[in-house]
């Protein structure tokens, strides 16, 4: 009798002491992730940023009367010739700032070249345009109103005249600009739209884990990041917006019409500046919402991500990702589509 009592308590001991041991393993286990996570999130914090709720011009003040006054402008169709186009059409607010469309069709119906880059987030981008050739979203936001493709406009003195024929807008642009003697001008056109899009940024799950959240993203998600970062993906994509900060060849290491089916050979920043240098120079996009704002490139010639992120790993880098690599990246991208706000999207009542 004895002996099988001390067998049960031997046999106890032993059980005990190996859920002991298990625990210290999962407790070694988790904290080996942990530290695995955090050493991610440092070198992920030395590369990008958290998105700002509103993107800040210099010292210029931006008032809620500019906000205000450049959302109505945005989604106003007076804008463009025939009165068919806003802002919105391209950039549609309720579609992640695009209209899904490879290239736009104008107010004549003529459709453009390059496709329709998405407004949200394009605030803290360092130029704009696909060739960059505007500063700032002041100077981007008269630029289409002006084109014969796009909105049509035959010269600044004909917006301004409509505009000035609206009692409302006369209202507006005076809250908006008080000091000036002639509020109604295409400067601050401009400005008051600039000022609305400098409010049209979003947040997402990136933003949490970048703040110290290491659950925000999951596992494939994390795996994701580190590959994003190690293949070489942040050669180009980095800062607040994943991308926006600089102008790359399209077609670095490997030609890219091939690839993407592309019909015709776009120079890039060449067509504006005619320099050499230029040609096939194009603004690497931010990523932010880069789920929802297909199809991709300067002319919307793929329309599936995956492929996308194969593609720029060729040519950009000279790299054939496994397919694993390319899923882990696409997960990491999908928790960079962020939230939109209802008062961001509901388009106004015009005058």
């Amino acid at each position: 009798m004895k002996t099988k009592l001390l067998s049960m308590i031997l046999l106890a001991f032993i059980f005990v002491q190996c859920q002991n041991t298990d625990s210290k393993k999962e407790t070694s286990t988790e904290d080996s992730l942990a530290q695995i996570d955090k050493a991610l999130l440092e070198q992920a914090q030395k590369m990008f940023k958290v998105m700002p709720e509103m993107v800040e011009k210099d010292s210029t003040k931006i008032t809620d009367a500019m906000i205000n006054l450049g959302k109505m402008l945005y989604f106003d169709t007076r804008l463009s010739k025939k009165q068919t186009q806003s802002c919105n059409s391209c950039h549609n607010l309720a579609t992640f700032g695009v209209d899904n469309l490879a290239t736009s069709p104008g107010d004549n119906g003529t459709l453009g070249t390059r496709n329709s880059p998405t407004v949200f987030n394009a605030a803290i981008h360092k130029m704009q345009f696909w060739d960059g050739r505007a500063a700032d979203v002041e100077t981007q936001a008269t630029m289409p109103i002006l084109n014969p493709i796009e909105m049509g406009m035959s010269n600044e003195k004909e917006v301004l005249k409509r505009l000035a024929a609206v009692e409302g807008y006369k209202k507006l642009f005076a809250e908006a600009f008080p000091d000036d003697k002639t509020p109604i001008t295409y400067t601050n056109v401009g400005k008051a739209i600039g000022a609305f899009e400098r409010t049209l940024t979003t947040t997402d799950r990136f933003d949490k884990f970048l703040n110290g959240d290491l659950a925000a993203l999951n596992a494939q998600e994390k795996k994701g990041l580190n590959t994003f970062i190690s293949t070489g993906c942040t050669t180009c994509h980095i800062g607040p917006s994943v991308g926006g900060e600089m102008l790359m060849k399209f077609g670095l290491l490997a030609d890219y019409a091939p690839l993407t089916g592309s019909k015709v050979v776009d120079e890039g920043k060449f067509a504006v500046t005619k320099n050499e240098a230029d040609k096939f120079i194009f603004k690497s996009m931010g990523l932010r919402n880069i789920e929802k704002t297909h199809p991709y490139f300067h002319d919307g010639s793929v329309a599936d991500l995956k492929q996308a992120i194969q593609i720029m790993a060729k040519t950009e880098l000279g790299k054939e990702l496994s397919q694993e690599e390319v899923d882990d990246i696409h997960a990491f991208l999908l928790s960079l589509t962020g939230e939109i706000a209802a008062e961001k999207i509901t388009p106004p009542v015009l005058f």
